[in-house]
């Protein structure tokens, strides 16, 4: 028997959430109304006109809230069931929260929520699934609200990326499924599991610039794989524990 618990890690990027009609956030060219996605994803671009923002905002709130989680959300939820949630964390680039709709639970959200609203006055965050009357939203305390995502040039909340890393050092597999692997700081979560002694798994229909460090790869969409990769999983386990 093991001595401690088989950990696994999970990060998840757009391509789960693509299967369950999620548009990526670089979709249709990159453009949304004709303008560059950075222009509504910058704090300069909010300043400049918060109820365009705003507006762009709540269509993708509009959109998600149809979307529903997919066999591969489900999939990773049952998996967190079964070997425990301080066994099986999921740090996510996703800011569709399809992870908790699906079940799971203490899910990193590395980019924000588009559930989650915080005020550029007292910075206090709160959920928030209504759709506003008004644009841009007002707190309470009369200071402007802002979507609680992270925008281009804004650092990840540390708390949460300390948290992924944390995970990712402790991990004895790790899972990556629908992330090309670019973006930083997340790419860098499964090289540190790997320099730790873990395993690293991939699920994505290409190839990625995680793809060299990877023990194994499916070449598929994250639902058509997920059943096998979770008995995998779970066959490991019963065997060292």
């Amino acid at each position: 028997m093991k001595d401690k618990p088989f950990k696994v890690a999970c990060l998840s990027g757009a391509g789960i959430s693509q299967e369950s009609g999620v548009a990526t956030f670089r979709g249709a060219g990159g453009l949304w109304e004709g303008h560059k996605v950075e222009d509504v994803a910058t704090p300069q671009a909010f300043e400049k006109d918060p109820v365009f923002v705003w507006r762009f905002y709540e269509e993708r709130r509009r959109q998600g809230k149809n979307c529903k989680p997919n066999k591969a959300h489900i999939g990773i939820a049952k998996l967190q069931e079964k070997l425990g949630v301080e066994n099986l964390s999921i740090a996510t680039q996703n800011v569709d929260g399809l992870h908790q709709k699906a079940g799971a639970k203490n899910v990193l959200e590395l980019h924000g929520s588009l559930w989650k609203v915080r005020c550029l006055k007292c910075f206090k965050e709160r959920e928030s699934y209504e759709e506003f009357k008004t644009l841009p939203p007002k707190c309470e305390c009369g200071g402007i609200l802002r979507p609680s995502v992270v925008w281009f040039y804004e650092p990840l909340p540390y708390d949460i990326l300390e948290e992924a890393f944390l995970k990712a050092k402790e991990s004895d597999l790790y899972l990556v499924i629908g992330t090309s692997g670019v973006v930083e700081p997340a790419a860098s979560l499964p090289k540190v599991a790997k320099s730790n002694g873990a395993k690293v798994w991939e699920i994505n229909p290409d190839e990625t610039t995680i793809t060299p460090i990877c023990d194994k790869s499916w070449r598929s969409k994250a639902g058509d794989a997920i059943d096998e990769v979770v008995n995998e999983i779970l066959k490991i386990r019963e065997g060292i524990e």
